[in-house]
């Protein structure tokens, strides 16, 4: 952590305290505020931790004025236009881009580890047919501490390796399981001749009854699903999985935990709420009337998947997702589809109004991947369980670059007691 040559001066009741000031690689500078506490006796206040810095990491930088997201240093538009999602996966485990022969191996393995325990089969079984799929990965994986006891301790390096294989190999496995359960279908194996994508596009869409042949294009675009979603800095499943980690706990939990918190649809609901928006506009003839609602400062109403909260700009996720959503929708068309002939004309018409520009209000890439994700076929039940299996390689990636750390400590967050002051119990009798 580099440290500037500059301090911050706090003034408490007459007090001056110096606090050191770091500055990053990127991004503005950090006022370390850790000794504050012991020697001022106050803490800062910053509820959901907007302004403060948990931990440092050199993995993703997000910068929301610019419109910049960056993996290791690489432009994300870069990667998803050039790059695939195992080399990415690669990039953000081990810090640096592959050679040929590393990523081959890399990819090896993970094709290798792609099945999951036989009994875990029961597991599944153990869930109602109507259970919601993020409802099922929640629990499968944070049962797979039962079934891999070889990968659970964290203080074995070779044990946090062979958990991280498991978990990227494994979850697309989990995730088209639990798709699969879903709607009564049987379960498809993973196959060792596919690559990552259309491995999990085959067990989702597969059935023992024909042969299915996954379309290269499907295929592309959601590989760019899956490398558009890895990383997000620490955005808060990942600051759960920090969190959950900070105590010891076994990969297969903190993942679990993370995909919990991403359950929540202020953070991994976006593309389904998209898509709930467009099921709720119904027909393109409808759009004026949304739009002009959108705009009516008196109407609490807006439009889903167009701005961001971190990205003041633009979303530089959204132009390769655009691509993916425009070949997709060419190779499957819109005609018989009226959620995506909303789609299409809301993007049109949004992006031609100089309301939404000077707003900068531009679809972002939950609006493109909810798009592409229903004209594949799948359900809204299943956005959030494809953007946890992307954010699977993210959350280790931090999960080991965490462990590495040794200021490591288990997280302690504090609290503004505004409560009841000491008082004395009183007997039941005289209440």
């Amino acid at each position: 952590m580099a440290q500037n040559t500059d301090t911050a001066k706090l003034t408490i009741k007459g007090e001056t305290y110096d606090l050191p000031i770091h500055s990053p690689t990127n991004g503005p500078d950090v006022v370390d505020i850790r000794k504050l506490y012991a020697q001022a006796n106050v803490f800062t206040y910053d509820p959901a931790f907007t302004s403060t810095a948990a931990c440092d990491s050199t993995i993703t930088f997000i910068d929301g004025d610019k419109g910049e997201l960056l993996h290791r240093g690489y432009p994300i538009d870069q990667l998803a236009s050039k790059s695939h999602y195992l080399e990415v996966c690669y990039l953000l485990l081990y810090g640096e881009l592959p050679s040929a022969e590393e990523l081959e191996n890399f990819e090896s393995l993970v094709t290798n580890h792609t099945m999951i325990h036989e009994q875990m089969h029961n597991f599944f079984r153990g869930f109602r047919r109507d259970a919601h799929p993020m409802a099922t990965m929640v629990g499968v994986v944070g049962a797979m501490s039962a079934f891999y006891h070889d990968s659970t301790d964290i203080s074995d390096p070779h044990q946090r390796e062979v958990a991280t294989i498991r978990l990227i190999a494994k979850m697309p496995t989990v995730a088209a399981m639990a798709y699969k359960y879903s709607i009564g279908q049987p379960f498809v194996y993973p196959r060792n001749d596919l690559d990552y994508a259309a491995n999990f596009l085959h067990m989702c869409f597969a059935v023992p009854a024909q042969d299915y042949q996954v379309d290269p294009i499907l295929s592309r675009a959601m590989d760019r699903i899956f490398t558009l979603h890895a990383d997000h800095e620490q955005n808060a499943s990942t600051s759960t999985v920090r969190l959950a980690s900070s105590s010891g706990a076994n990969p297969f939990a903190c993942i679990a935990a993370g995909i919990a918190c991403l359950w929540g649809p202020a953070h991994g609901g976006a593309n389904q709420a998209c898509l709930e928006m467009l099921k709720e506009i119904g027909t393109p003839d409808r759009i004026p009337e949304f739009i002009a609602r959108a705009k009516d400062k008196n109407d609490s109403y807006r439009l889903m998947g167009f701005g961001h909260r971190v990205y003041k700009n633009f979303d530089p996720r959204a132009t390769v997702m655009k691509e993916s959503a425009d070949e997709v929708l060419d190779l499957l068309g819109v005609e018989n589809n009226p959620i995506l002939q909303v789609a299409k004309e809301l993007e049109k018409q949004a992006l031609a109004d100089p309301y939404f520009a000077d707003k900068k209000l531009f679809p972002n890439v939950d609006f493109y991947s909810g798009i592409i994700l229903e004209a594949m076929g799948f359900p809204t039940s299943m956005f959030t369980p494809i953007f946890a299996l992307a954010r699977t390689v993210g959350w280790i990636s931090q999960w080991k670059e965490q462990l590495a750390d040794p200021q490591l400590k288990i997280g302690r967050p504090r609290q503004l007691y505004l409560g009841e002051t000491t008082r004395d119990y009183v007997d039941i009798e005289k209440r």
